[in-house]
């Protein structure tokens, strides 16, 4: 794998996790402030986003390609558990997580994910537990901490159903990552990306239809568009892109910068202050991305398969 493409997959994965984080922060807003259901903005991102990555699709290639996963019985399968174990899970969990929380606990619970994916690939062989991941794991999750909590660990007292629901957040991020690496290879990101939001999106629907809505106001209507286009659709779509070109415990390692996205949209657009805890968090995301952006990838690496 060439330099070129290593650096795309690190402009993918780390343009997306701000898109990510930026829409988490304006989602805390919309649950908070407009009482928005989690429901409704789940089900109402993914379809949207999801026949939005389609159309893209089609003008790049044509629409005839974006049916191709569906002519293969095990790819569809695939694609079905992808979508409803991976993309719906990820947007529910996480999204749930901020509504009886807050971004930050439900933001540094799915970064439990880098850990689960170096365990598992540890677990099934295919990877070595090297110096190197030590200090990336060490650098990633210290960095959350102090930016989410500024150092205080009396700031995750929140209530129990935040803590599991941002659990299960991590350990869907974990799958999502994993799962995802046999449908890119064999088709394009963005058919997985947005197939797999059209059907999550739709079997969001049964629960709480799309056309539900409360009455909303031209303002609101602006953070739910800027929540499916840049929250969702171009987060998801790079953050997938990415992962063709990088290992997935460095795509999943180098997200990281969603929490730091999410601390800086804060302070600039909520107007709240920055701690001296938080820049010792903003130091141990830049120096992982550094880290991770000046490391080759060996040859003893495996990238897990199906």
């Amino acid at each position: 794998m060439n330099d070129l493409s290593r650096k795309k997959g690190f402009f993918f994965v780390t343009t997306g996790a701000i898109c990510w984080g930026m829409g988490g922060t304006v989602a805390q807003k919309l649950f908070q402030e407009f009482e928005i259901s989690v429901d409704w903005l789940v089900s109402v991102r993914l379809l949207i986003a999801g026949f939005l990555l389609l159309m893209i699709s089609c003008i790049k290639s044509n629409c005839s390609h974006i049916l191709g996963v569906w002519k293969n019985r095990k790819s569809a399968f695939q694609l079905v558990v992808f979508a409803i174990v991976g993309m719906l899970a990820v947007q529910y969990t996480y999204m749930a997580s901020i509504k009886h929380g807050n971004a930050a606990v439900a933001t540094l619970l799915q970064y439990l994910s880098p850990v689960m994916i170096i365990i598992y690939l540890l677990l099934r062989k295919q990877s070595i537990f090297t110096r190197q991941d030590v200090i990336t794991v060490l650098l990633a999750l210290g960095g959350c901490f102090f930016l989410l909590t500024n150092g205080s660990i009396s700031q995750l007292s929140v209530p129990v159903s935040a803590v599991v629901w941002g659990v299960l957040s991590g350990v869907a991020a974990a799958f999502y990552t994993l799962y995802a690496v046999p449908l890119i290879k064999k088709y394009s990101s963005l058919v997985i990306v947005g197939w797999s939001m059209v059907i999550g999106g739709s079997v969001m629907s049964f629960i709480h239809p799309p056309w539900e809505a409360s009455s909303l106001s031209p303002i609101t209507c602006g953070y739910i568009l800027f929540v499916i286009i840049f929250g969702t659709m171009l987060a998801f779509w790079f953050y997938v892109e990415s992962l063709q070109s990088l290992l997935p415990k460095e795509t999943s390692l180098l997200g990281s910068l969603e929490p730091l996205a999410a601390v800086i949209t804060t302070v600039v657009w909520l107007k709240e202050p920055f701690g001296f805890y938080q820049w010792i968090g903003t130091a141990c995301i830049i120096g992982l991305v550094l880290l991770l952006t000046r490391t080759k990838q060996t040859s003893s690496e495996t990238t897990l398969s199906a």
